[in-house]
């Protein structure tokens, strides 16, 4: 790899992985799923995150990414799907009763079922990555400033594979990190709060896509 690639895959690296330590709602849910079931459980929703990252990142890569964000009708019907979605998520946790949580306290193993299913989990994730309209937007800047004709498709495959696997292996961080035994036991005695707090802010990332949704579709 020369220098010009070399420079190219690590400032893509480094500003997607700083992307990433920004807790959004994708963080949120991840942090949701490791509390409320085992590891193997929740690990679907990284699968399913990672997963949509994947498709915005082959859309621009093959220039399908610049035509969804130059659309005002595809961006706006994003963010009303993506604000509905996430403000859906809010009212469940917060509507959620306190006996509901019960049974995450008497052990790390009794939370892994809670009426979910590893696709159900998969497709939640993947729902929320593929309906945030931060992403293509994120990864179509990001390729515009760095990506040119001159950098070959195997490069930008290769990248691509990066990237999903990070997004991947970040989630599936934080999912083992809360897995530990002490920490899932301090994270339980708490989750009834924790659910309102990440369902609150939730409703306020889906509340303000939808208020941006409608205010752009008067434009």
């Amino acid at each position: 790899m020369d220098i010009a690639l070399l420079t190219i895959f690590i400032t893509v690296a480094m500003a997607h992985f700083l992307a990433l330590l920004s807790p959004g709602p994708d963080f949120l849910l991840v942090v949701k799923s490791a509390m409320r079931n085992n590891k193997q459980m929740a690990l679907g929703v990284a699968v399913g995150i990672a997963t949509a990252n994947a498709v915005y990142i082959a859309l621009c890569l093959v220039g399908v990414g610049a035509i969804l964000a130059s659309s005002l009708f595809v961006m706006t019907l994003l963010k009303f799907a993506g604000g509905a979605f996430l403000t859906y998520l809010a009212i469940s946790a917060i509507r959620a009763k306190k006996a509901s949580y019960t049974a995450l306290n008497a052990s790390v193993s009794s939370a892994a079922g809670h009426g979910t299913t590893y696709a159900r989990e998969f497709l939640t994730g993947f729902a929320s990555g593929i309906l945030n309209p931060k992403n293509p937007l994120f990864y179509l800047s990001l390729f515009t400033l760095v990506l040119n004709n001159e950098v070959g498709l195997w490069f930008k495959i290769g990248l691509g594979i990066w990237m999903t696997l990070v997004v991947f292996l970040w989630d599936a961080f934080i999912i083992y990190a809360l897995s530990r035994e002490g920490v899932r036991r301090r994270f339980n005695r708490m989750a009834f709060y924790i659910d309102k707090v990440t369902g609150s802010i939730l409703g306020v990332f889906g509340l303000t896509l939808v208020h941006s949704a409608i205010f752009d579709g008067k434009k």
